[in-house]
């Protein structure tokens, strides 16, 4: 398996040059990337005088391994910052942000910047300021997002690995739809700051995207921890050693939490999963979801409003005009003018309804082990795919005119179509806990899909557990790139 770490081993090892190996990736990048879009910035030339002279440390797992950041957060001084936003495409970022330095600080070398959809708002990667990115095992269809320049980039065997992040399932549904490994690590668990330290009040987490569990587990420990001014952080659980010499047992739910339509590949993903689990010894028992997922995912609408509304206040006072419709998307603009009629007591009351889904599913998680759904409801969409009516939009124009519960309701009719392929992901955002989505089946018409593990708090083990196990026994549908 030619993973980061293998390529860490090759440079330590004197067998592959730095300088060759980024030349070489230079000239590929520029052949691929073209027909991907999944970088967005390349400035490889200045890496490549740097790698000449770079020490390769024996305590650093990633050594000299270049990595694409997302154009979302994964911020380096001096580099462009754009969230994917035609208002912020000259923007440079002032400083490095905590996850950047904590990559740089474990060995990796920030090339590049990866395509996402504006502000990460979608599920899918077409912002106005780039166009789409493309998935690389059929460029008819999304790599899905918002880390979907990073999956494109991972799954063509650009890079393999690259910074994604996660605030509704950003990593794990990029990963689904591109056949790699997409954990979204515990609330607080991975650095934040220090421009911000809140992130979508701890549901947005930045990771990465990968092609193997040793590499996921490896980057997890050698990047656990955070800044003690963060406000979130992982219980104890996380820092203690468990044995897991046992058979898991394993809750499962098909069904989605919001109620929306599952196709024949999800449900065939799971039974595939499933079976596999059984031959491994572990215990599978159906569940239903102990919450109200509709309900669940209004307080998500609502939250993503009302931080859109306190962003845009933020950036309008660097501007000498008022902010317009003009300078956003529809779907930011929606989301803006909604946020600013959200009271905050409804805000407040949101966020406890995200506590006590968390206490439901950590009352789940004390009988069982893990719980096992498909990462998405069907396979990628297309690039064509329409997720909005012309209705839709014209209201969203209109949004400016309308009143909270108005505005409410748009939203929800706004994100109505993409939900339907990404049910399942939000959960885990919302709650703190933990999720993995792993690359176990390819449906039909060829294309990859993924199942989704959430655990308790903390207990990252057990995702990394399960997934190595399902990898030992070559079950993983990884992209062609990865299949030698």
């Amino acid at each position: 398996m030619k993973d980061a770490t293998y390529w860490v081993e090759k440079f330590k090892q004197k067998e592959v040059s730095l300088p060759e190996y980024y030349e070489a990736l230079d000239e590929k990048m520029k052949k691929i990337n073209p027909e991907l879009n999944a970088l967005v910035e390349w400035n490889l030339d200045e890496q490549i005088e740097k790698i000449k002279n770079h020490s390769l440390r024996d305590n650093q797992p990633f050594a000299g391994m270049p990595i694409p950041l997302k154009m979302l957060g994964q911020e380096k001084a001096g580099w462009k910052s754009t969230f994917g936003s035609r208002l912020l495409s000259e923007h440079r970022s002032s400083r490095t942000s905590n996850f950047t330095a904590g990559l740089e600080n474990i060995g990796f070398v920030p090339v590049g910047q990866t395509n996402s959809p504006e502000f990460g708002f979608k599920n899918i990667t077409d912002p106005a300021l780039y166009g789409s990115a493309k998935n690389p095992w059929n460029l008819d269809h999304s790599p899905g997002g918002s880390s979907g320049g990073a999956a494109a980039a991972v799954a063509s065997g650009l890079f393999p690995i690259a910074g994604a992040s996660d605030g509704g399932g950003s990593i794990r549904i990029p990963a689904a739809f591109c056949g790699l490994i997409g954990l979204k690590p515990t609330r607080g668990a991975m650095p934040t700051g220090p421009n911000g330290y809140r992130g979508w009040q701890g549901a947005a987490v930045d990771f990465a995207v990968t092609v193997s569990m040793r590499d996921t587990e490896t980057l997890f420990y050698a990047l656990r921890g955070n800044e003690k001014a963060s406000p979130y952080h992982p219980p104890r659980d996380e820092w203690q050693e468990h044995k897991i010499d046992r058979p898991l047992k394993i809750a499962f739910v098909s069904a989605s939490p919001a109620g929306t339509p599952v196709s024949i590949e999800a449900e065939l993903a799971l039974k595939h999963t499933m079976t596999e689990l059984g031959k491994l010894g572990h215990e599978l028992t159906e569940v239903v979801w102990p919450f109200d997922g509709r309900e669940l995912i209004k307080s998500y609408y609502l939250m993503n409003g009302a931080e859109t509304s306190a962003m845009f206040d933020g950036i309008q006072k660097s501007l000498p005009r008022k902010l317009t419709m003009n300078d956003m998307e529809l779907s930011s603009w929606g989301l803006y003018k909604y946020g600013e009629t959200i009271p905050v007591k409804k805000y407040i009351q949101a966020l406890n309804s995200w506590d006590s889904t968390a206490l439901m599913m950590e009352q789940l998680f004390s009988e069982y082990d893990l719980l096992l759904t498909p990462t998405a409801a069907d396979a990628a969409p297309r690039i064509d795919q329409e997720f909005q009516s012309d209705k839709i939009r014209a209201a969203l124009r209109d949004a400016e005119n309308l009143e909270e519960a108005e505005l409410a309701v748009l939203i929800g009719d706004m994100f109505e179509k993409g939900l339907a392929f990404t049910p399942y992901t939000q959960l885990a955002n919302l709650t703190g806990q933990p999720a993995i989505s792993l690359p176990m089946h390819v449906t039909q018409n060829g294309l990859p899909f993924g199942v989704q593990f959430m655990a308790s708090k903390g207990r990252e083990d057990l995702l990394l557990h399960i997934g190595k196990e399902l990898e030992e026994q070559q079950l993983f549908k990884l992209p062609k790139a990865y299949g030698e």
